[in-house]
């Protein structure tokens, strides 16, 4: 396929293949020539509400049909789709509104009193409209798109226009827009359909992480340039997705860490049929091997890691099924090398290139990479300098090239001067039968500045004490990175992408000191 704009993915399937399905959600279908058809009745009806090119238009909904005929109805308008994350609290979608200067809002049926709640705080926001489910005082979205024409609106796109503007999660100070552009998008789907297993349009495709994120709507997109049949999920329920997987005959699938573990931890997974399923895609996160090594047995199909970030357009490293050997189980612990069009370097506090094995700062230079953050020239020129991207994520490369993460830069705990990365004692613990899930933080300590806390969830019937996983651990890391300290949850807060949420862990250990570190 020869595209410039994401718009020309449904434009020239529907030319090509109309009666094929591009969409299946619960009973509802959409081919390609109805995805086609219903974004250029969102675009003429952006446009007669005078929305212009480069406004944003925001949307707050669990994931569904509509978001990629808002999507591609306001590329085709030459605005720009802002999905906000449906995990945040009131105030926090008020921000993130605002801060796009939205004209029009979409609401899905789960949200309309939160919407209702911050109406009278909502700046820019003309219109208000009900997604999936009735509202008396807004018009349903349904109605709104289907009184306009289906023709293409005509207005001119560019490669470089902004085609999406996500937030970053947050999890630390305000969450930032990234403007993604169409050749963001360009640079990667290519290299994704090309690199990634082998694509065919008769795939199905499974679309279950959150569409506001980078990992779900990314992932949908791929299958949607493949000319597949995307399954979408309204949100991430373990049931859900093994039952998918079985009833539509999925072959192509992405999921974060987090959710293979969710995966796993069903009764029904020992009974589901995998039969069809090719290959599963996992990133987002750091995995744990043992965690892996489970979910290649259990699944049975071929397993690839991406590692990438909002600002990058997602994946920028791909490790791909051949390196997903019991004979490789060190370079199983890597996110593989960088595909095609990507620069990798991993660098000093001062900017200077480190050998491999030598952690760093990692960074990068693509066409993937955004163009900026929405109205933050600072925080744009802080993290790409001299067109390289700076990650915040500590890792190395090794001397084949294949790159291995560490942790956020941030999360790095300094005890007794000695650097410690949680993720790496994470994956020490998570080998115990006994661990379901585990995070790993620094408290203040008076002796060593900061010592490492392990947060623990059992798994269920199991009982462990906190001498016998610091004992566990000591077999497998280095003494200074043992945790000092063992508390037991219920749960892990994490994001929708299934990161930790390191903040929250923290907080109550931190409170009332004036820095986060010691």
């Amino acid at each position: 396929m020869s595209t410039a704009t994401l718009a020309d993915i449904v434009r020239d399937h529907a030319r090509a293949r109309p009666r094929a399905p591009a969409l299946a959600m619960d009973e509802a279908i959409l081919t390609y020539e109805d995805l086609d058809r219903r974004a250029n009745r969102v675009a003429n009806g952006l446009v007669a509400a005078g929305v212009q090119p480069g406004a944003r238009i925001a949307l707050l909904a669990k994931n569904g049909l509509e978001f990629f005929e808002l999507l591609f109805g306001a590329i085709k308008a030459g605005a720009v789709l802002v999905p906000v994350n449906f995990r945040l609290a009131p105030p926090e979608v008020a921000y993130v509104v605002n801060d796009a200067q939205a004209a029009l809002f979409f609401v899905g049926r789960d949200f309309h009193e939160l919407a209702a709640q911050i109406r009278g705080e909502l700046q820019t926001v003309r219109t208000l409209y009900a997604v999936d489910g009735g509202h008396a005082g807004w018009e349903s979205y349904a109605t709104w798109r289907d009184r306009h024409g289906a023709l293409e609106p005509g207005r001119a796109l560019a490669a470089d226009d902004i085609a999406v503007q996500m937030y970053t999660s947050g999890t630390t100070g305000r969450p930032k827009g990234a403007q993604l552009t169409h050749a963001n998008f360009m640079q990667l789907l290519p290299r994704a359909i090309g690199g990634w297993g082998h694509w065919r349009a008769s795939d199905t495709n499974l679309v279950c992480m959150p569409l506001f994120h980078i990992a779900g709507s990314g992932w949908g997109l791929v299958g949607l340039y493949a000319g597949a049949c995307n399954v979408v999920l309204r949100e991430v329920e373990p049931k859900a997705i093994l039952s998918a997987i079985a009833r539509h005959r999925v072959t192509k699938a992405l999921f974060v860490p987090a959710v293979i573990l969710f995966l796993l931890q069903q009764p029904d997974c020992a009974r589901t049929d995998f039969s069809s399923l090719e290959l599963v895609v996992y990133g987002a996160s750091p995995i744990p091997l043992e965690l892996l090594q489970r979910a290649l047995q259990t699944f049975g199909c071929a397993f690839a890691q991406v590692y990438g970030l909002t600002e990058t357009t997602g994946a920028i490293t791909y490790l791909p099924p051949e390196d997903h050997r019991a004979d490789r189980a060190e370079r199983m612990k890597s996110c593989g090398r960088p595909h095609g069009g990507i620069e990798l370097r991993i660098v000093d506090p001062s900017g200077r290139t480190l050998p491999p094995r030598v952690i760093g700062e990692v960074v990068c230079r693509s066409a993937q990479i955004m163009k900026g953050y929405w109205n933050l020239p600072k925080a744009t020129a802080s993290c790409i300098r001299d067109g390289w991207f700076h990650t915040g994520d500590a890792g190395y490369l090794d001397e084949d090239g294949y790159l291995y993460i560490y942790d956020r830069v941030k999360d790095m705990i300094v005890t007794g001067g000695e650097n410690v990365y949680p993720a790496e004692v994470e994956g020490a613990l998570f080998g115990h039968p006994a661990v379901a899930d585990v995070a790993v933080i620094g408290v203040p300590d008076e002796k060593w500045g900061e010592a490492v806390k392990a947060v623990v969830v059992k798994k269920p019937g199991t009982e462990v004490t906190e001498a016998e996983l610091i004992a566990f651990a000591r077999s497998r890391i280095g003494g200074y990175k043992l945790p000092k300290s063992v508390d037991f949850v219920a749960s892990l807060p994490r994001n929708p992408s299934g990161k930790l949420l390191k903040r929250e862990l923290r907080k109550p250990y931190w409170e009332g000191r004036e820095r986060q570190v010691n």
